[in-house]
């Protein structure tokens, strides 16, 4: 991905009032572009998008994505000739309490979305993003590629394969690739999860809630932590969708398709190391407690397969999971202490930003970090066995 590709770009991006939608509105910002936002209002409080001040400097519309006539209202009036779709409902356990609201957001959302394009002009480039439980997980010991069954047992994996599919049919039936001199419009949808990262305030996810532990005194609740997960910085998955949307506009039919965004292998560790870790580097003791609220089914092992991504895009992960970490608590740490959240926001971005020209793009191996502000305390590159006992 180049920052200069995106210089007076006009963006439409669903969603940018959450998480990872206000990391990528700033990300958009600082490159230049001109961005429309179109979501519902921030789906917690305190968030990222009011701390951070991410409406100022582009136009925010409040919107639901459900909406088909409002959603073609704001785009049309966006003019845009990339669309980002990252508006959904995102918690599992959400998905038990409203299933309905689920499906409708993250099914329907997809269909408004690409119906909205197909009735816009001037648009060259769309990405999809879903997320890495759209597979049918077999609980395999190996990664899922992009071509492995959908599937999922609960209403947000589910909707998610079903938005897969959304988005596969509107590709086949408008978007053709065969047919993109026509339509010129390149489709593709991405594939990440387990995103991590400073900002995040959601609930029932595991980084929120040991931060939320940290700055009250709490002890945090953990329910399953044997479980593996591929844990990443946002920024590293952002930059796959990035690098996505530029292929897309550049190369049309060629990067038309789906994509895994995922962790190198060794990056792919346990809920109760994750936790383990972000106390030593707060400085506090770990302490955890299990919690015995009812709780959906999970799977314990999830892991993604992202060859694709870096042969052809030449995209790969460029912040290990200790500088993950780091930067996860210095985020927090300068929230509690009032500090100009935007601009340490942004500060990450351009630390990202550098460190990315560092290795030659799509390099398989992860750079040293160059940018740290304090070194690691010892106790955290290893977990001890406290972190996964039932």
């Amino acid at each position: 991905m180049k920052s200069s590709f995106w210089q007076d770009k006009s963006v439409f991006l669903t969603g940018h009032t959450g998480f990872k939608g206000s990391w990528l509105s700033l990300w958009l910002r600082l490159m230049g572009a001109k961005l429309t936002g179109y979501a519902q209002a921030p789906p917690t409080s305190p968030s990222l998008f009011d701390v951070a001040g991410v409406s100022n400097g582009m136009t925010s519309v409040e919107g639901d994505i459900r909406d088909l006539a409002q959603l073609q209202r704001a785009m049309q009036a966006a003019k845009p000739e990339i669309v980002i779709h990252m508006a959904a409902q995102a918690l599992v356990r959400e998905s038990f309490a409203d299933p309905v609201g689920t499906y409708g957001a993250n099914v329907l959302g997809t269909v408004n979305l690409l119906e909205s394009v197909r009735r816009t002009k001037g648009i060259k480039a769309v990405v999809v993003v879903t997320s890495d439980k759209c597979y049918k997980n077999y609980e395999w010991l190996w990664s899922y590629r992009e071509q492995s069954p959908l599937g999922g047992d609960d209403p947000y994996s589910s909707s998610k394969a079903c938005a897969e599919l959304v988005v596969h049919s509107f590709r086949q039936s408008f978007f053709n690739p065969t047919r993109f001199d026509e339509h010129r419009v390149a489709v593709a949808s991405a594939r990440a999860g387990n995103v991590i990262g400073g900002g995040d305030w959601a609930r029932d996810r595991l980084v929120p809630d040991a931060m939320r532990a940290l700055l009250s005194g709490s002890v945090i609740s953990i329910r399953n932590p044997r479980f593996t997960r591929p844990w990443q910085h946002v920024l590293d998955p952002l930059n796959g969708y990035l690098t996505l949307a530029e292929g897309l506009y550049k190369d049309g039919a060629r990067c038309a398709g789906s994509w895994n965004f995922g962790p190198y292998d060794f990056d792919e560790k346990t809920v109760g190391c994750i936790a383990e870790r972000l106390h030593a580097l707060w400085g506090k003791p770990f302490e955890w407690e299990r919690d015995e609220k009812p709780s959906p089914h999970e799977y314990a092992t999830l892991k993604l397969d992202s060859s694709k991504a870096r042969a052809l895009l030449g995209w790969g992960p460029k912040l290990d999971l200790p500088t993950t970490l780091r930067w996860i608590v210095e985020w927090y740490k300068a929230y509690q202490a009032k500090g100009d959240m935007r601009g340490i926001t942004e500060g990450q971005i351009r630390a990202f930003m550098k460190r990315s020209a560092l290795a030659p793009s799509g390099d398989s191996s992860p750079s040293p970090d160059r940018h740290a502000t304090a070194p690691l305390p010892e106790n955290v590159g290893t977990c001890t066995a406290e972190a996964i006992l039932d």
